[in-house]
């Protein structure tokens, strides 16, 4: 195999593995805030700010996935 075509194998690998736990992270956060706010409508503001706070750290391993899919595509 040659170098470049393991490159990009790596790089899909990266990426395509990388988001699926926090896409699935991300689904169950905002479900769970739904659900949340369905039985304590009084209590929005901290339950979005949480929510916000959550969806921010695991869109971060998101990101981080492709980084790492970036540095094995170019480098």
């Amino acid at each position: 195999m040659e170098e470049q075509a393991a490159k990009l194998i790596g790089t899909a690998l990266a990426i395509g593995l990388g988001v699926i736990g926090p896409g699935i992270g991300i689904g169950i956060v905002a479900g769970k805030a739904v659900e949340a706010l369905g039985r304590n409508p009084d209590a929005e503001g901290s339950i979005r700010a949480t929510m916000i706070l959550g969806i921010a750290f695991t869109e971060a391993l998101a990101i981080f996935a492709l980084v790492i899919a970036l540095l094995i595509r170019f480098l």
